[in-house]
């Protein structure tokens, strides 16, 4: 699977409290949890952004709760895939339950604008940065994860393999 999308850029430690705030939490409608996604750290994010971009971001992306709405507020808002320097576990796992593709490219990161242009190739792991004509590695998925993820989800996985 290809992607390619603009980035939109976050620093470190941007925890699913400031992803979805608790206010909206009311609702487990994805749509709904879109439109508020990110709104605490840039209330306008949602205006700006067209289906298909990127969130680019420092360490410890998704950390805080295990909330669920987090991946689901990011993927409903548009974003087609977030690369960050790393990761909070339980927000890994979350993201690739609900179809969201993530992945980890420090290099990338740290060398790459607000709003360059980039593609993913997600099978092999390579991200190219259109802007710039620079090329990143990451680690691919493996076959079962990217099956999930192609499938939209576990709960699609699951549907479709059973």
């Amino acid at each position: 699977m290809i992607l390619e999308g603009k980035t939109w850029k976050f620093g470190d430690n941007v925890d699913t409290d400031v992803i979805i705030p608790a206010r909206y939490l009311n609702t487990t409608n994805p749509e709904e949890l879109g439109r508020c996604c990110m709104s605490d750290i840039d209330a306008g994010f949602t205006d700006r952004i067209n289906k298909g971009d990127m969130i680019v971001a420092g360490r410890n992306f998704g950390c805080g709760s295990s909330r669920e709405h987090a991946p689901v507020a990011i993927k409903a808002a548009g974003i087609s895939c977030v690369i960050a320097v790393s990761f909070a576990r339980i927000f890994y796992r979350n993201a690739i339950n609900i179809g969201l593709p993530i992945l980890e490219c420090p290099e990338l990161v740290n060398k790459t604008g607000e709003q360059d242009i980039i593609r993913v190739n997600l099978s092999d792991g390579t991200i190219t940065n259109l802007t710039t004509g620079t090329s990143y590695s990451s680690t691919g998925y493996p076959p079962f994860l990217r099956d999930i993820i192609d499938a939209g989800g576990l709960l699609n996985y699951a549907r479709r393999s059973g």
